[in-house]
Parts: C-alpha cells; structure tokens; sequence
C-alpha cells in the first residue's frame, strides 16, 4: 500500500472500490451489446446487478445510512 493509501480513512478506500466497481458493472453492461449469446448477456447483466448491490453496500457504509454501519 502506497504512503497516500495509508493515510485514507475506511470511507475514503470505499469510496475508491465504489468507483472501481461502477466502472467494472459499466464495462459488464457495455458488453451486454457487443456479444451476441444470450446466456453471456444474462451472464453479464447478472454480474452487473450484483456489483450494484456491493456499490450500495459501500455507499451506505460511507454515508452511515444503514443501523449496522454507525457505530
């Protein structure tokens, strides 16, 4: 881990995963329409789904909107 990572808070290092996963489930829907085969397109919109539950995860954690992420 870099210097700089070392000195973020856990809100900060979750907000770089959010928006490392957003791009991945951006990518998996952008795949969507450059394959033709049904079972890889439902393949990828289910990955991109369960990304987007992560991406809420960790954007509850950051806001503190959810009773299991205050302390």
């Amino acid at each position: 881990m870099q210097g700089s990572e070392a000195q973020m808070a856990p809100q900060q290092h979750a907000q770089r995963i959010e928006q490392m996963l957003q791009q991945a489930q951006q990518e998996c829907r952008d795949d969507i329409g450059r394959v033709s085969d049904p079972k890889a397109q439902a393949l990828f919109e289910t990955t991109a789904e369960a990304i987007g539950g992560l991406c809420k995860a960790l954007n509850d954690y950051q806001q503190g909107s959810e009773a299991v992420w205050r302390s």
